[in-house]
């Protein structure tokens, strides 16, 4: 396995629409093996594979560690619901952070490394970062979505909140 570079914006790849995956074979094993190496060591929650320069519909999501990680390979969203504005920051745009709008909800049609189909529903952050990755294979870029910019310092202070609360709930 390697560790792949990610792709920074504004490189052009990151605006075109990838490729279906037709070949099924070690060639897609291994890029999915690099990705998730790559995204473990830049401590990301997904990664598309435009983000290390292949112009292909993969991706993976793990957003706990307890969980099997999220392979993506030619995702169709079939259905979403609800909605949260949430903060949300991109490998491919380092230190940039925004509000983005995303449904509370997905149902998601995939297909495993093997080229066998299954179907995913997910909820809350977890469907938040399956949509961010599946935007990326599309050429959308989550910053086209942001609806405020929020700065390093007001993001700290929000997740030192957090940890205050949580351990104020612990203790009761």
């Amino acid at each position: 396995m390697a560790i792949k570079e990610i792709v920074e914006h504004p490189s052009p790849i990151l605006l075109q629409k990838c490729k279906e995956v037709v070949k099924f074979d070690e060639k897609l094993a291994q890029l999915l093996d690099d990705m998730y190496e790559t995204m473990k060591e830049v401590d990301g929650v997904g990664l598309a594979a435009p983000q290390v320069g292949e112009s292909v519909q993969v991706a993976i999501v793990e957003v706990d560690e307890e969980q099997e990680v999220i392979e993506l390979i030619n995702p169709v969203v079939t259905a979403i619901g609800g909605s949260e504005i949430e903060i949300e920051g991109c490998l491919s745009f380092p230190g940039v952070y925004g509000e983005v709008e995303r449904p509370f909800y997905v149902k998601v049609e995939a297909q495993e490394r093997d080229g066998s189909l299954y179907e995913l529903e997910a909820e809350g952050y977890e469907a938040r970062a399956i949509l961010h990755e599946i935007d990326h294979l599309n050429g959308v870029l989550f910053d086209s979505k942001i609806i405020r910019i929020v700065d390093l310092d007001e993001l700290e202070a929000l997740e030192e909140e957090e940890i205050e609360m949580s351990r104020e709930g612990e203790e009761a």
